[in-house]
């Protein structure tokens, strides 16, 4: 038997999460006779603690209901870091597993990782080797140091792998494609047939666009966060903008502006109901590095609210436009918004099984090396 511990903590993590279980359960169903079953326990660090950005997640998306619930979602970055790494040490002792597997950049990431390299538990990292070149970024941070204590890093791209040769890290890399795109087919699909968000927001396909806004480096400036209100405003189509925990207090903080009739601020949604929302928006503006990739998943045009962006290749394919936070930028961006051509490196929907093979193969080196 092969033992995964999966650590979650935000929005991101639990859907590439809901992937590999799904993935999982496939694998054991079509078990040979001689080979090992994979068993995974869940570890939610509590990163993101309000309701609708992390329960219901798990109802909607047939994610395992975690065996460990750490409730450590507030505090300064180290605060938060240290006192998962502190939790997290302890349950890779009790529950012995064979791999811990981490997601992404958060400090969630951060402290799995940490956690388990200093118990020399392997480390698979899914979403390996992706770089801004902004160390401002806690996120940036937070990827190089996983990465270099990873045993094996789950690459999206080819640029990914070409970043981690340049930091030296060769062995143990495999470009996957993207685990986000399997989710894109298949709750794109579940969204169609259940979603009701479009009427209950009386909105058309199409006509209007889709912002999120939830990195420090924007609710953190007020002359940022101002800037990206003014141009959500400006723009001609209605703006639905559901708003993050940290921007909605950001917003009270600084007093800024109320929004005009064609902004119309929502409380946060469950990730099927968002998923409607991105696939009939007519553009989305985002400085989330995942919902620029799920905007080219459902074929829709992007305007990133950043300075840079991982997905550098979104970008050159034309899907994407990194335009910072200048009012006038963002503007002109959405009005010159269009489709771009295909990124075939992402995969063609089946990454999350070929993480799991690769992991059991590794398994039996691992544990006798």
């Amino acid at each position: 038997m092969i033992k995964i511990l999966t650590i979650v903590g935000a929005r991101p993590q639990f859907i590439k999460a809901a992937m590999i279980s799904r993935a999982i359960v496939d694998y054991n169903n079509r078990l040979t006779p001689h080979a090992s079953p994979l068993t995974e326990e869940l570890l939610h660090t509590g990163q993101h603690y309000d309701a609708n950005m992390s329960n219901i997640f798990f109802r909607q998306m047939g994610i395992p209901e975690p065996a460990v619930n750490l409730h450590a979602g507030t505090g300064m970055h180290g605060e938060m870091t240290g006192r998962m790494m502190a939790a997290i040490e302890k349950e890779i002792i009790n529950h012995k597993p064979d791999w811990v597997l981490v997601y992404g950049d958060t400090n969630s990431t951060l402290a799995g990782a940490l956690a388990a390299a200093k118990l020399c538990v392997p480390v698979a990292h899914v979403e390996a080797g992706l770089r801004s070149f902004n160390k401002r970024m806690p996120e940036e941070i937070n990827r190089i140091l996983t990465d270099h204590v990873s045993s094996l890093l789950f690459c999206p791209t080819h640029a990914a792998v070409d970043n981690l040769r340049k930091e030296g890290i060769t062995r143990g890399v495999y470009h996957v494609g993207d685990v986000m795109y399997d989710a894109a087919l298949v709750f794109g699909e579940i969204a169609a047939r259940t979603s009701t968000i479009l009427n209950d927001l009386g909105l058309q396909p199409g006509q209007y666009h889709l912002a999120t806004v939830h990195r420090a480096e924007n609710t953190d400036n007020p002359d940022r966060l101002q800037n990206i209100l003014n141009a959500l405003n400006a723009l001609e189509d209605p703006v639905i903008l559901p708003l993050h925990p940290r921007t909605k207090k950001a917003l009270e903080t600084f007093s800024l502006l109320t929004p005009h009739a064609s902004l119309r601020v929502v409380d946060p949604l469950s990730f099927i109901d968002m998923v409607q929302l991105e696939k009939n928006a007519r553009t989305i503006l985002t400085d989330s590095g995942g919902v620029q990739k799920e905007a080219y998943f459902h074929g829709v045009p992007c305007v990133t609210l950043r300075d840079e962006t991982e997905w550098v290749e979104t970008v050159e394919a034309g899907w994407n436009q990194v335009v910072g936070a200048d009012t006038e930028r963002i503007v002109a961006a959405v009005r010159r918004a269009c489709p771009g051509t295909p990124i075939v490196e992402y995969g063609e929907g089946n990454t999350a099984a070929e993480i799991l093979q690769i992991i059991c193969s590794a398994t039996f080196s691992f544990k006798f090396e």
